[in-house]
């Protein structure tokens, strides 16, 4: 499996010829999601759900197909009859030749005067990789490969490291990280590296990775 790491919480994995594409929101390039056979969205957020480049997506592939969660498929699912399709925690599915679980319920807390809204994340392959979307969700499955929410206005760096002690990976890449500073990055990079437990690892955007 190839994985290469678009802007922010966007991610892409290629496998036998056929590329899943998660979260290709506001904050990942106009064209992230553009030669995807499948896309997951994890919740509404818009730097995780964008509905340009969905759109631009399902044009350029009239055979992709879109799997999320209710409030996003709301939003899309008229304009592309059958071929959006609503999951939930528990639910398990093949999309683009992948395997994959759902999991989580809810977005992490960012203030208690916000609501929480759903999220969901997804373990793909059998726990080749797991991306949580906004939720520091864990698993009741092995990860090889956690796409790490390192950054965002719901967490500090001890809640990222202790999430990684606690989910277990062989291997943590980065995301939403767009709004973590080029001089931010290498206090981040010696704390979770030295504390997490895990290979913690980092991709420029557009750069890729074998699993």
């Amino acid at each position: 499996m190839k994985l290469t790491k678009m802007s922010h919480a966007c991610v892409r994995l290629e496998k036998d010829g056929r590329t899943l594409v998660l979260d290709p929101g506001g904050f990942s390039e106009e064209d992230a999601a553009l030669g995807a056979d499948a896309i997951l969205v994890t919740h509404e957020h818009p730097d995780h759900f964008d509905e340009f480049r969905l759109r631009a997506a399902m044009e350029n592939n009239p055979a992709a197909e879109i799997w999320t969660l209710r409030s996003v498929a709301e939003k899309i699912s008229s304009a592309f009859p059958g071929r959006v399709h609503t999951v939930g925690h528990g639910d398990t599915f093949t999309a683009a030749g992948f395997d994959v679980q759902v999991h989580g319920e809810l977005h992490a807390v960012i203030h208690p005067d916000i609501p929480r809204i759903t999220n969901v994340g997804y373990l793909v392959d059998g726990g080749k990789v797991f991306h949580p979307g906004d939720a520091l969700t864990v698993p009741d499955h092995p990860v090889e490969t956690l796409m790490l929410p390192v950054m965002a206005p719901w967490s500090k760096i001890s809640e990222v490291i202790d999430y990684v002690r606690d989910v277990r990976p062989q291997r943590a890449y980065d995301i939403h990280d767009a709004l973590l500073t080029d001089l931010a990055r290498p206090i981040y990079d010696r704390q979770i590296g030295n504390l997490a437990g895990a290979e913690h690892l980092r991709l420029t955007p557009g750069a890729s990775a074998d699993l």
